[in-house]
């Protein structure tokens, strides 16, 4: 690369917040991609006129919380160890969203360093209040319970306020008393009092907040202890949000873990600081003890968050998955909405024994667009990368990759971290969406020594992934296909299949994702047949049930130096 190149590389990539050039002693040589692309395979059924179908937010989006602003829904979600951290997405349906950026943007801000993929940001949640945006958040193993604020949801955002009180799921909510005074609280789970009765107890606690001093005021009050029914020895209390609605105030949870048995609770209270009741009716929502042969199956339901509209209805949005095999997905924990009825002054999603129905009838809102999920290409030629790409923690000294706008390219340089580390591998990528798709790149790589790398990584944690591209043998290159999963242990990924490159020159590469089963394809650039490498791999070993539950597979351009 000229040194003209690299300035304007090095421009680049600070303007969109990517990482730049290593020149660290370790680093191995500059992979350079010309473009990548995904696509959906199969037309996706539309619904019946005046429907939709879900999930909203397709691909790894957890723990979504929503907050109504006039005609305008804005929504977070969970990003643990990724960064940027926290998206915000903008709707004014309900049903069709876009991505206005993340909360957590600037490397400063938090620090992910060493942190496995499943720690991090847990749980946000987002309200607006006196023409301010609030996001209260847990960063678990990185300093703890956080609130930062914006004027507008796009940012931006404040430095975090660290808050001294232990436990996850921080929910902020704006009250008036009874003279007419504003108050504030933070809802929250932790450790029950007393030792816990059993794996898996805890309680919901609530503590007032002065939003002017950003410091917490006053005891603690425990609201629920346990769950529903503590004989039951219901786990997992967690996510609390509390709504006020007629004169009562309803605290929405979750409970059962955010597996199969994840459920969405409620109760209610004539006081915000208690005693809460349960309903009549518990849990609201659930997809647990459910037929598994059933059509269209989605499981996992629960961590809901609420709004009402205008007509009085009112909607939420909660996590489910989509399984292709038992509770198998690679999709991760998806955004799902539905219509939220009330009966006898109690809120519901379903019914008991209710499934998730496969479309909804719209809200009563004008459609708004929305971006399409389906398929996507970058040719890295805008002049800055779209907020849709995410990186493994938060930029270091170490800078590793950028964009060459003139050449039309994305470089990657093989760094010395891989994605089998608790560091910074040389990686950015964007969320699977869907259980059938390929993702397809073209690459320009020359390894200097064994184990330099660079081609397309698909990663759901450091002991769950894959890469497929070019790696040097000493001898010479390959075209080679990794997989790291519980059978396989090798931090770089055992070999799946490889072949000889006899010949330099920019190669493409292409991934075929079936359910639980991959195909690796790759050809010369610009040449029409594909080679197919391997077939029906199968990579169900990288579920999220698999790999601690909580993120979604990320594929994108990845390098890593040899030893």
């Amino acid at each position: 690369m000229t040194g003209r190149l690299i300035r304007a590389a090095i421009v680049a990539a600070i303007g969109t917040g990517a990482m730049l050039l290593s020149t660290t002693a370790r680093a191995g040589p500059t992979a350079r991609f010309d473009f990548v692309e995904y696509r959906a395979r199969g037309a996706a059924t539309a619904p019946p006129t005046g429907q939709f179908r879900n999930p909203v937010l397709p691909g790894f989006h957890p723990d979504p919380s929503i907050v109504r602003v006039g005609d305008d829904f804005y929504l977070v979600t969970s990003t643990f160890s990724w960064f940027p951290g926290l998206p915000i997405f903008h709707s004014r349906d309900l049903v069709s969203w876009n991505l206005l950026g993340h909360a957590i943007d600037r490397p400063g801000m938090m620090d992910f360093s060493g942190l496995g993929t499943n720690r991090g940001l847990f749980a946000p949640a987002i309200t607006h209040h006196d023409g301010k945006f609030w996001i209260v958040n847990t960063c678990i193993d990185c300093r703890g319970n956080f609130v930062i604020t914006a004027d507008r949801p796009e940012g931006p955002w404040s430095d975090p306020v660290w808050l001294p009180f232990d436990g996850i799921d921080p929910s902020l909510f704006f009250d008036r008393d009874a003279e007419g005074q504003e108050t504030a609280w933070i809802v929250y789970n932790d450790a029950p009092p007393g030792e816990p009765q059993y794996e898996g107890h805890r309680a919901l606690w609530l503590q007032g907040f002065d939003p002017g001093a950003m410091k917490l005021v006053g005891e603690r009050t425990l609201l629920v202890d346990g769950g529903v029914d503590i004989s039951e020895r219901p786990v997992w209390a967690e996510g609390p949000h509390i709504y006020k609605v007629d004169g009562w105030y309803y605290l929405l949870a979750a409970e059962g873990g955010t597996a199969d048995q994840h459920s969405q609770t409620i109760y209610r209270s004539r006081e915000v600081t208690g005693p809460y009741e349960p309903g009549p009716v518990n849990p609201i929502l659930t997809q647990r003890n459910m037929d598994p042969s059933r059509p269209d199956r989605v499981e996992a339901t629960g961590h809901a968050d609420m709004v009402q509209l205008d007509d009085g209805s009112w909607w939420g949005v909660f996590l489910a998955t989509r399984p292709f095999a038992g509770q198998s997905t690679l999709l991760g924990r998806e955004t799902y909405l539905l219509p939220v009825r009330w009966e006898d002054g109690w809120p519901r999603f379903l019914d008991p024994g209710e499934v998730v129905p496969a479309s909804v009838p719209r809200p009563a809102l004008a459609a708004h667009d929305g971006t399409d999920w389906s398929g996507w290409r970058d040719d890295f030629d805008d002049g800055g990368l779209s907020p849709e790409w995410i990186r493994l923690r938060n930029p270091g000294a170490e800078q590793r990759f950028g964009l060459d706008p003139a050449a039309g390219e994305l470089w990657v340089v093989a760094g010395p971290d891989g994605a089998g580390s608790l560091d910074r591998p040389a990686f950015t990528g964007r969320r699977l969406r869907h259980h059938d798709a390929a993702v397809t790149t073209r690459v320009s790589f020359a390894p200097t020594r064994a184990g330099d790398f660079a081609g397309l990584l698909a990663f759901m944690d450091e002991t769950h992934f894959f890469a497929f591209g070019i790696e040097g043998t000493g001898e010479g290159q390959r075209i080679v296909a990794r997989l790291r999963d519980a059978n396989r242990p090798d931090e770089r990924g055992a070999v799946v299949a490889a072949e000889p490159l006899v010949d330099s020159g920019a190669v493409e590469l292409k991934i075929d994702l079936t359910g639980g089963s991959a195909r690796f394809d790759w050809r010369r650039a610009g040449a029409g047949t594909w080679t197919t490498l391997a077939e029906n791999v199968d990579v169900e070993g990288l579920a999220s049930v698999h790999a601690g539950l909580f993120t979604g597979l990320v594929i994108g351009p990845y390098a890593v130096a040899g030893g």
